[in-house]
């Protein structure tokens, strides 16, 4: 049977970390929160500058307001679990976060800041 011609012949497939925030986060003062973020965001730059860390933001309009950001590593899903939860915001339980494998057609995405290839490019087997 031929390969339905809807699936591509290769993907690349990207670790992409959804950061969330639960149900339980604990309620901090201002300045605390305040410092908390920097901290969140002083890891996440550092992890940019060793390269793990390819590119991650926040969310905007939204239609489930506990999800917070989303990242992609140039890691394995289990380096990237292991990553985020050494994040301040997660230790603090303020994030919770999951660890996703994304499969899109090879060659739709770019990273022009990367300074190595990203992801991992797989075929699906032949019938």
């Amino acid at each position: 049977m031929a390969r339905d011609p809807n699936i591509p012949d290769a993907f690349d497939v990207y670790t992409m970390v959804l950061l969330r925030r639960p149900d339980d986060a604990p309620e901090l003062p201002d300045e605390e929160l305040d410092a908390l973020q920097a901290r969140h965001l002083a890891y996440r730059a550092e992890l940019a500058r060793q390269g793990v860390l390819v590119v991650n933001g926040p969310f905007g309009a939204q239609s489930d307001l506990s999800f917070r950001g989303l990242s992609i590593f140039a890691c394995d899903p289990a380096e990237a679990g292991r990553l985020s939860a050494d994040d301040p915001s997660v230790r603090a339980g303020r994030l919770a976060y999951d660890v996703l494998e994304w499969w899109v057609r090879a060659g739709s995405l770019a990273f022009p800041r990367a300074d190595r290839p990203i992801g991992e490019r797989r075929s699906l087997p032949d019938d």
